[in-house]
């Protein structure tokens, strides 16, 4: 089982390509705040770009706070969101460490589900699904 990684983000020029991807075709819309990966700069335009997105924890927060269920641990890591149990309370959004869950202005729920579609729209091969046993416990891939 494979999960996102962004190891190239000194790469990065902020073209939110792969948010809109994401957005796109993965949620059906096309709205910054429907993408489950989003890309901010680290400061100003010299200091580069990150990728804020899920970490594919093993032991996510974001499951452990949802009060319904609707976040279910995804084999190999990340998390897989159930629309229809989720009930908008934006537990999982506060419970989530590195912001990588979104909840829009409607209330629905947006996080990336480690699907990799999103790498095939970056035009500087800044992401990269990887395995996820070859990313130690606790490892950050930028």
């Amino acid at each position: 089982m494979k999960i996102l990684t962004a190891p190239h983000m000194e790469r990065c020029i902020g073209c939110h390509s792969c948010s809109l991807a994401c957005a796109r075709l993965v949620h059906k819309k096309l709205s910054w705040e429907s993408a489950g990966i989003r890309i901010r700069s680290a400061g100003g335009l010299s200091t580069g770009f990150y990728a804020v997105r899920c970490l594919g924890c093993a032991d996510p927060f974001c499951v452990a706070a949802c009060p319904t269920g609707a976040l279910i641990r995804r084999r190999g890591g990340g998390v897989l969101l159930r629309e229809k149990k989720c009930i908008q309370c934006g537990d999982c959004v506060q419970a989530c460490p590195v912001e990588g869950i979104v909840q829009d202005r409607d209330g629905r729920i947006y996080v990336c589900l480690q699907c990799g579609q999103c790498v095939d729209y970056c035009p500087h091969d800044c992401l990269e699904m990887r395995e996820a046993r070859s990313v130690e416990p606790g490892e950050v891939i930028a």
